[in-house]
């Protein structure tokens, strides 16, 4: 199971020494990726009344693409999008964007994509929020194609393209697309149709009702279950004695990768998180042996 970190963004703000000293940091720790979370836009509770989303205006985030763009020349780890909103964005752009980032990572690059649930973001982007999952699907056969073949026509419901094609081409043909999932609609798409998947939730029955309903799907699709990917996600606390049980019971679940969130736990620099990060860091060496 290779353990990574979740970029705590929204509690560092926008100081990029700070996000060059956190990454290089996390890397020494030996943690194998950095994940990081996508919003373009945050909504603005005094004008949308009643507003209960987890982010808002006020909450800072990065842009992944070129977030990576620039940890690319800071790091050797692998580079996550946990998730990009993909629907929201034009797809021939996210495509060419990944190309790029996977090149300057030398194929240490995973997209991360999903639906989202921000009209709000959708509004400002310029796309149709009810139509988000099947924009969705089209767009993962349309990434695929471009980051494999040099010219390609595609006439689909949401895009057209006409004899165009990325160059440069990413290292990796294709790169590999993970999907979010929280729903059983979501889990049938991972399983149709990712080469791995976030689950929304914490080893126990849940998750073993999500995965049954990924494995199911990948079979009706005639893919093979067992090479899809799991990356689930471990809220950091104080006690490594339950950093270490929780890790454990991630990698009895069959993750394939585990992310350490520092976020939300009342840490407020640079140096709080890459400390907590050095607790989870000797959890993690424990785990493996």
């Amino acid at each position: 199971m290779r353990i990574g970190v979740v970029f705590p963004q929204t509690e560092l703000g926008g100081d990029a020494g700070a996000v060059r000293a956190y990454a290089q940091r996390a890397e020494e720790l030996g943690f194998t990726h950095v994940l990081a979370y996508d919003h373009v836009v945050g909504a603005d509770p005094a004008v949308h009344e009643g507003w209960d989303g987890p982010y808002d205006v006020h909450t800072t985030f990065h842009e992944p693409m070129v977030l990576y763009g620039f940890l690319a020349a800071v790091t050797s780890m692998e580079l996550v999008t946990g998730i990009i909103i993909l629907p929201q964005r034009q797809t021939a752009l996210v495509a060419k964007q990944a190309a790029e980032v996977d090149l300057l990572t030398g194929g240490k690059f995973r997209l991360g994509v999903g639906i989202g649930w921000n009209r709000v973001e959708y509004e400002a982007l310029g796309q149709d929020f009810g139509t988000r999952g099947r924009r969705l699907d089209e767009q993962i056969t349309l990434l695929r194609r471009l980051w494999t073949e040099q010219a390609v026509t595609f006439s689909g419901t949401f895009d057209q393209i006409t004899g165009a094609g990325l160059a440069p081409m990413p290292v990796q043909q294709p790169i590999p697309v993970w999907i979010g999932a929280q729903s059983p609609r979501a889990y049938r798409r991972a399983g149709r149709l990712a080469d791995g998947w976030f689950p929304q939730m914490s080893p126990g029955p849940e998750l073993d009702q999500a995965r049954q309903i990924v494995t199911e799907a990948a079979a009706e699709a005639g893919r093979d279950p067992a090479s899809l990917g799991m990356e689930g996600r471990l809220h950091w606390q104080e006690d490594q004695d339950k950093l270490v049980s929780a890790m454990r019971q991630w990698q009895d679940a069959g993750a394939t990768h585990l992310s350490v969130n520092t976020m939300g736990v009342g840490l407020t620099t640079v140096d709080d998180h890459l400390a907590a990060l050095a607790t989870a860091a000797d959890a993690a060496r424990t785990v493996s042996g």
